[in-house]
């Protein structure tokens, strides 16, 4: 604000006194000196540092905890305080955490800042994740952020500064993810690679489809996300919670995210923080992992799944999940139906190349290479994944068999813990990972088998003529739909 003082026989504005203070116009030069010492102070005082408490819950992270750590102190704004909570575990996370525990001082570019790391082993515990978040959410509900890590999640140095100044920001705003990356760093293996590549791929995908929709973000994924305490709260209040995350939801930082939006909250992805993940590696851990996410989010968006979720098929946050299952149905059905058609054509000698069926590859082509184009730490596998075709469609059978496998799952009503199948496949068991190929096999043998045994050459020649039109029609606007997507303009933004 201005202070304006004028008295008998003072100067005009900007004359007399207008060297003492930028802000202080006046015809006394003691009060002039005063007033601009009392300014001074004024803008000297400090401002106020909201306070955030990290919470990290870590099952068997002995590999990654001490780089997760390392990363937080390394960070340009650190978390007031940071608290370990391990659950479960069965190799040397308590140990190795435990030798950052204690008051740690770091000195960083806005100057000596100070945290204080906690170390909580709370043994077993029948909730897992959902456990270990609670328990360090009743550390710091006191503080004005809680902000979630994963155990295996290394964020850049400034994304910690970015999250509390975004959030700090607007009132509105009840949690923000960070722009996630999956880590391909010392990988081994073909396999690893590929996979990696994919992942990074599908991530980049995601990030991107949420920040050109005005940085509005569905879920808030538990990896790197910080939240305002306060919507945590009014989560509880509104959802008649004792706790902010819940037991019995496959994917608690979905159902999260769209009770902070149900309470008048905004969620969003950030536009600059950025944090590395870890992938999986396997086709098992990957298999798991996926089925889980897929799992989760068909609970949430079937009707009648759920006694607290009342409407929730129509909740504004699962649109894009929605999207997602459709566009992966259309997905399968197109390439089923063009094995399928060729394989028949090639039967009755009934095959014609045409060159505009180069037009779909292509233009998937150029849509996986404005994704790795979109990817802030893009690499020379990321261009080749997208580039070379077969990767990226062999990655895209995978998903459709993790998709498949998660529908199937749903509707058959398996009771099953989703988390202990995760954590078996991370160790390299369980077979479920090849029930999708299995089944795939299954369908077009039988396929063959009916084709060739029990259908005359008019009857099949009469298939294909009804057939490849229906298949052309789906492909031509899931390939507009693709260079519309391709022609999008990513507004500066970096995946």
């Amino acid at each position: 604000m201005k202070a304006t003082t004028m008295g008998p026989g003072a100067e005009p504005p900007g004359q007399a006194g207008a060297e003492a203070h930028p802000y202080v116009r006046t015809a006394d030069p003691g009060l002039a000196a005063y007033e601009g010492r009392f300014l001074d102070e004024v803008e000297e005082l400090p401002t106020y540092r909201p306070t955030v408490g990290c919470i990290i819950p870590a099952y068997n992270e002995a590999e990654t905890i001490a780089g997760v750590l390392d990363s937080l102190l390394q960070q340009t704004r650190i978390p007031d305080t940071i608290h370990v909570v391990i659950n479960n575990t069965s190799d040397d996370s308590v140990e190795i955490a435990s030798h950052y525990a204690g008051p740690q001082t770091r000195m960083t570019p806005t100057g000596e800042q100070s945290t204080v790391i906690y170390v909580h082993d709370i043994g077993k515990n029948p909730d897992k994740k959902v456990g270990a978040l609670n328990y360090g959410y009743s550390l710091v509900e006191t503080m004005d952020y809680l902000l979630g890590v994963d155990g295996d999640t290394t964020p850049e140095p400034d994304a910690v500064e970015h999250l509390v100044n975004e959030i700090a920001s607007d009132d509105r705003i009840g949690g923000i993810s960070a722009i996630y990356s999956i880590d391909d760093s010392a990988l081994d293996g073909w396999m690893a690679k590929f996979l990696i590549a994919g992942q990074r791929a599908q991530f980049s995908a995601f990030n991107m489809q949420n920040l050109l929709k005005g940085r509005n973000m569905a879920v808030l994924g538990g990896q790197f996300s910080i939240f305002s305490t306060q919507a945590l709260r009014d989560v509880m209040r509104d959802s008649h919670q004792r706790t902010p995350w819940v037991n019995d939801s496959e994917v608690e930082d979905s159902l999260l995210s769209l009770q902070i939006k149900s309470a008048g909250y905004l969620t969003k992805i950030s536009a600059r923080a950025r944090a590395h993940v870890g992938g999986m590696d396997t086709l098992r851990s990957l298999d798991a992992q996926q089925v889980k996410w897929n799992f989760g989010a068909i609970d949430l968006m079937w009707p009648g799944q759920r006694g607290d979720t009342k409407g929730q098929p129509f909740h504004p946050n699962l649109r894009l999940r929605w999207f997602e299952h459709m566009s992966m149905v259309i997905n399968i059905t197109t390439r089923t139906m063009f094995v399928l058609l060729l394989a028949g054509s090639l039967n009755i000698h009934a095959f014609v190349f045409s060159p505009w069926w180069l037009v779909p590859p292509l233009a998937a082509v150029w849509l996986n290479f404005r994704v790795a184009r979109s990817m802030a730490f893009a690499n020379r596998r990321d261009y080749l994944f997208a580039l070379l075709v077969v990767p990226a469609e062999a990655y895209m059978v995978i998903r459709m068999g993790h998709f498949i496998r998660a529908w199937l799952k749903f509707f058959s009503r398996q009771q099953t813990d989703n988390w202990a199948a995760q954590a078996k496949a991370e160790r390299g068991k369980g077979i479920a990972w090849t029930y999708p190929f299995v089944a795939f096999g299954v369908v077009f043998a039988i396929a063959a088998v009916v084709w060739t045994q029990l259908l005359s050459i008019p009857l099949r020649s009469d298939i294909l003529a009804a057939c490849w039109p229906i298949l052309g029609v789906i492909t031509v606007l899931q390939t507009a739909w693709m260079i519309i997507k391709s022609l999008k303009r990513y507004r500066g933004f970096k995946a």
